[in-house]
């Protein structure tokens, strides 16, 4: 497996986790949503559990961005 200077930080799906990217975004921090099922729908396969979005953020943002959601929740 390969090491990512990214981490992930949070799981739910699309509807609490798009107010968390704005929140990120409204600070300046980097983020990538991998979302399993929309790209297995992409591809043609289907999933048993839909909408979970997965947030991951550069390595050395993550106190920043766990603070930033410690406050969300």
């Amino acid at each position: 497996m390969q090491d990512s200077d990214y981490i992930k930080i949070f799981t739910d799906n699309f509807i609490v986790v798009q107010p968390l990217l704005e929140r990120l975004k409204e600070n300046d921090i980097p983020f990538i949503i991998k979302d399993e099922s929309e790209s297995s729908r992409l591809a043609g396969f289907g999933t048993s559990i839909k909408g979970l979005q997965d947030v991951f953020v550069p390595k050395n943002n993550t106190d920043q961005a766990l603070e930033l959601l410690k406050n969300f929740l």
